[in-house]
């Protein structure tokens, strides 16, 4: 009764879908090429702020956009082994602020530098590609130190906190390789590649890649 209208090279959808195949729980994908005008206006349809991903739970008749809601809503109305929010409130205030963090600092300006890419000839920004590269290392940088001694972003539970750093993370080093540099946050992503979930992820993404402007 799920339905998740995503794009398999989506760092926001690649989030949801660690969420999804944490818990194994059951749904359709429904893949937006919005390359295609029928596909795209399709979508639009059902959501007209264009952004995906989007799921929609047929049985309640709801629609929920934006990745972290989502997620959340996943772990109130399909609950498995794996919660992403602690019960405690002020744990999930820090869980929720960690993957606001790894969305709007990581993952943000990476596609920053990526979309500058797709730009026509003439059109690049490259004010704006400056200050993604800073604030990418800005949020590197913390991330280092974070994660130090630590296995996930929470610590010793894997979290909503920690499906967000795997995807933004993962394209991060492509475009500022973390090698050499942010050693911590390295060892971190591969804990996050060898997660069973997430590695499905990129499995199912690999015939994409070629797709990916870096």
């Amino acid at each position: 009764m799920l339905h998740l209208y995503y794009h398999p090279l989506s760092s926001f959808c690649h989030k949801v879908l660690i969420a999804l195949y944490e818990n194994d729980t059951p749904f359709h994908k429904e893949l937006v090429d919005l390359s295609d005008t029928a596909a795209r206006d399709a979508f639009y349809k059902v959501w007209p702020i264009g952004k995906f991903p989007v799921l929609r739970d047929a049985s309640r008749d709801w629609l929920v956009p934006e990745s972290s809601i989502i997620i959340e809503y996943l772990d109130q109305r399909f609950p498995g082994k794996t919660r992403f929010l602690p019960v405690d409130p002020d744990l999930a205030r820090q869980t929720r602020m960690c993957d606001r963090f790894y969305d709007l600092y990581i993952s943000v300006p990476m596609q920053k530098l990526v979309t500058d890419k797709l730009r026509p000839k003439g059109r690049n920004d490259s004010f704006g590609v400056e200050q993604a590269e800073q604030q990418l290392h800005t949020a590197l940088n913390l991330v280092e130190q974070d994660m130090a001694k630590k296995i996930w972003a929470m610590g010793d539970v894997f979290s909503m906190a920690d499906c967000a750093a795997a995807p933004g993370l993962f394209y991060a080093n492509e475009v500022a390789p973390l090698k050499d540099r942010y050693p911590n946050a390295l060892a971190y992503l591969d804990r996050l590649k060898k997660r069973p979930s997430f590695a499905r992820v990129l499995e199912e993404a690999q015939p994409y890649f070629a797709m990916f402007p870096g």
